[in-house]
């Protein structure tokens, strides 16, 4: 994963703010209980994983053996630890969209058939959802619903590091996330994990079969370098962009960039409990977790105001926020006062004030563009209450977004519209007879 900042400092503020919203305890509560008792699907469900493949068509179309081999790993997948390692983008962290990411490599005749996990493309990609399929390369388009890059993504793998999305082997995150070696030497944290490189550029070249010594990684802005295993000494070169073809082997970024979770837990900015438990367990081995995980912070508890020279509250009285040290008569008064056209009572600004501009407002956004409605409603009757109606301002504007949002990726999911950019068109920019104009 690539760092989002030049600042490394705000790198990892950025990084605890995902590990805060993009993966709420309650998802991983509901995705673990439903993949221990077997429910795959549900697991999916509950992590926003939409499942785009269908186990018996595959069985006819490959063998009931292949589809017994998916059926294995769908049972081992971890949806909600596939969406904490899943490659993300700045500035806020959310899911690199239009992505399509390789789990599982199978041959069941042959060719490649990929078990594969994607995002929709950036203009339907709300409620960061996930959706899992099989890509047969003998048939590049079948099933891809519209979507712009179908093809598994060479630089965005997860087939060389099921420990990313495998319950069964996500202890390997120890030894994989160079965790053993922690911290390491020299400006690495800034150039990438380089004590992993060569162990996972073996790994590579094995499991592609490449008969070439030499492995392209790619770091952050185009740069590029070259690892050279048939060296006495495995060595590192600059490599020119020229250099650096299709064809040559190239490290997954999986395998190029430090672990957030180690930096932010050495840095004090996470603590073991507000980890993905298969990531805690891996890299604290001698952690007992709590009882339980925590849910979205919300708060009910009495706001203070000074109101006319005095401190009044005002907090959540049957699901409604509402001045606590005004009598029901007098705030009748005060509204009638304010249709009228006069000043409202302080208090009364401040309940305004907080539907208008909620001191919350970041975290509930938060919250929504990663999909968490769930989380984002929680934190709105925290400060509302249940029953309480929205006035016109930010907030009210910010859900409206979040649900336009989900409209545009149900029509996506439904391929009944595309609203992504124009298919480029060759036009010449000449200004051309009429009969020679291009029709759209």
């Amino acid at each position: 994963m690539h760092p989002f900042t030049v600042s490394g400092d705000n790198r990892l503020l950025l990084w605890s703010r995902v590990r805060q919203f993009a993966v709420p305890p309650s998802m991983i509560q509901a995705a673990t209980a439903r993949r221990a008792v077997g429910d795959w699907a549900g697991a999916c469900a509950a992590a926003r994983v939409d499942v785009d493949l269908d186990l018996r068509a595959a069985g006819r179309a490959h063998g009931w053996q292949f589809a017994k081999q998916v059926r294995a790993d769908l049972r081992r997948l971890a949806p909600d630890l596939l969406r904490w390692h899943f490659p993300r983008i700045g500035p806020d962290g959310l899911l690199r969209p239009g992505c399509t990411v390789s789990l599982a490599r199978y041959r069941p005749a042959g060719h490649p058939v990929h078990l594969v996990a994607r995002t929709p493309p950036a203009w339907a990609y709300a409620g960061q959802r996930l959706s899992l399929a099989l890509w047969d390369s003998s048939r590049p388009r079948d099933g891809a619903r519209g979507h712009p890059h179908p093809r598994p993504d060479r630089h965005f793998r997860l087939d060389l590091h099921r420990h990313l999305w495998d319950a069964r082997r996500s202890g390997e995150l120890w030894q994989r996330s160079g965790a053993a070696q922690w911290p390491p030497g020299g400006d690495e944290i800034a150039a990438g994990a380089v004590h992993r490189w060569v162990d996972e550029a073996a790994l590579l070249l094995r499991a592609d079969g490449c008969a070439d010594s030499v492995v392209t990684v790619r770091l952050d802005k185009g740069r590029r370098v070259m690892l050279d295993l048939g060296a006495p000494t495995p060595t590192i070169t600059v490599a020119p962009r020229r250099d650096c073809g299709r064809m040559s082997p190239v490290l997954p970024d999986a395998a190029t960039w430090v672990l957030p979770d180690l930096e932010l837990f050495h840095a004090g900015l996470i603590d073991a409990e507000r980890l993905h438990p298969l990531v805690a367990s891996a890299l604290l081995p001698d952690h007992r977790p709590a009882a339980a995980s925590r849910s979205p912070d919300t708060s009910t508890d009495s706001r203070f105001v000074d109101c006319r020279g005095a401190t009044h509250r005002i907090g959540v009285v049957n699901g409604v926020l509402v001045p606590l040290d005004h009598d029901p008569g007098e705030i009748r008064r005060e509204e009638l006062l304010v249709a009228l056209g006069g000043t409202p009572l302080p208090c009364l600004q401040a309940i305004d004030a907080v539907h208008r501009h909620p001191e919350d407002l970041v975290d509930v956004r938060a919250r929504l563009d990663h999909g968490d409605t769930a989380g984002a409603l929680a934190a709105v009757e925290g400060l509302l209450g249940p029953d309480a109606l929205l006035r016109h301002g930010a907030l009210r504007d910010a859900l409206d977004t979040a649900v336009r949002h989900q409209v545009a990726h149900g029509m996506f999911r439904a391929e009944l519209v595309w609203l992504g950019p124009r298919p480029h068109t060759r036009v010449s920019r000449r200004r051309a007879h009429t009969r020679h104009a291009t029709q759209y």
